[in-house]
């Protein structure tokens, strides 16, 4: 028997022969065009050779970014009552309406800005150094946070300080309570509460450089022992939320390993699966804390934690669905917004909503629940008013408050461009 060699088949696979005959022994061999052409549909061969469509995570990050702030406009919505008089609402149908939103959806928007932001983080540092970086973030993150909360003292204070009885506001206090308003020292500020976000985003920018550059297992010592933190609810001062940066971590490890991608791809029913399933203890545990005995803080804090990561796992799946649609495409024309109306909207909440709310009345009155339903609508409605006259009138005010998102500098920002680079500009 001779040497076996193989050559090509006349185009129909590999034929072994036997060298000094050179008799085929056996063919290896594939159909033909025509034949693959019979046994597949027409569009077959197309659909085999195409790329697999790429899933759109710079739209749904921008649609996360609108959606979760337009959540914590829910959180800190008008509601007309103070101390005894909220107290009263306790257990109605529009006080159960209100823990429903504000609960389940507004305060688990934080968590999921967290994500994207450390998601966002790892490019950010690759196209500059630390100093640049460090230079950057101070103007998009704590120079914004600082002038809006001299602005909400001035307005807000002064109008309820004018002795016109226009609204209801703090009185200015001593120079460690306009510290606090003013930088969030020790505690949030009694005027524009959400602005203490941005100083713990601010902090956890300062520790990027290093955290990038941890492996994925010293990441997930970080995130256990920054759990352990927000469980126990210790009051370190270092952090107001540690929770912020417990997901700013998972979302640089999201980065690391594709998590975007993945999640974005489940089947809707198994990323709603875990919030559906926490829900309920949720609400048992929330019943059980206004009874006599009322649960640990641990226990509390460990739910809600757990509460805050199956929502953001729904929010995402939601964005990725939206994302893929004309009605997404038409709601991120609102995100280069979603900054201004997270810094803006506690302005809306004290000089205009009252006003608004003399004609719905205050939570208890039948007009509310609408009222209440809305509000960051409109609250999203003065950001962008409030914007756009800015931008004409004072495009270098607009630019600073906006952190280089909106303005006279925007052209020059990669904020500028569509939406992969993001307006949120991390």
């Amino acid at each position: 028997m001779g040497v076996k060699i193989d050559r090509p088949g006349a185009g129909r696979g590999l034929v072994a022969v036997d060298a000094p005959a050179m008799q085929p022994m056996f063919s290896l061999a594939w159909p033909t065009t025509g034949a693959m052409t019979r046994m597949l549909p027409p569009d077959a061969p197309a659909r085999r050779m195409a790329e697999p469509p790429l899933l759109p995570v710079p739209q749904a990050i921008g649609l996360v970014r609108l959606i979760c702030i337009l959540g914590i406009v829910w959180v800190h919505g008008w509601t007309g009552l103070g101390g005894d008089a909220m107290a009263a609402q306790a257990g109605s149908s529009q006080d159960l309406l209100r823990w429903t939103v504000v609960e389940l959806f507004g305060r688990s928007a934080v968590p999921m800005l967290g994500m994207v932001s450390g998601w966002l983080v790892a490019s950010s540092l690759a196209k500059r150094g630390a100093r640049r970086f460090y230079a950057d973030k101070a103007r998009t993150i704590l120079l914004p946070m600082l002038l809006w909360n001299a602005i909400a003292l001035l307005l807000v204070v002064g109008a309820g300080g004018s002795g016109l009885g226009l609204i209801e506001a703090p009185l200015l206090g001593d120079a460690r309570w306009v510290a606090d308003n003013i930088l969030s020292l020790t505690r949030a500020g009694d005027v524009n509460v959400q602005t203490n976000f941005l100083r713990d985003l601010f902090l956890c920018m300062l520790a990027a450089p290093l955290l990038v550059r941890l492996p994925s297992r010293a990441l997930v010592l970080v995130a256990v022992a920054t759990a352990i933190w927000v469980v126990g609810s210790w009051p370190l001062y270092l952090l107001l939320r540690p929770g912020i940066l417990l997901f700013f971590v998972a979302g640089i490890l999201a980065r690391r390993h594709d998590w975007a991608e993945r999640l974005g791809s489940v089947a809707p029913w198994r990323a709603a699966l875990p919030f559906l399933a926490v829900v309920p203890f949720k609400i048992g545990l929330s019943l059980l804390s206004e009874g006599s005995a009322p649960a640990p803080v641990e226990l509390v804090a460990a739910l809600d934690l757990v509460t805050r990561a199956a929502a953001a796992l729904l929010v995402w799946r939601s964005a990725m669905a939206l994302a893929r649609r004309e009605l997404g495409q038409s709601l991120l024309g609102f995100e280069r917004y979603a900054f201004f109306l997270f810094c803006s909207h506690l302005l809306f909440m004290w000089l205009l909503a009252p006003a608004i709310g003399h004609f719905s009345g205050p939570m208890g009155n039948a007009g509310w629940p609408l009222f209440f339903l809305v509000q960051p609508l409109l609250a999203l409605g003065f950001a962008m008013l409030l914007a756009s006259a800015m931008e004409t009138l004072a495009p270098r005010a607009a630019d600073l408050l906006s952190g280089g998102r909106l303005g006279g500098s925007q052209a020059d920002s990669p904020a500028a461009r569509p939406l992969a680079q993001a307006h949120w500009k991390l």
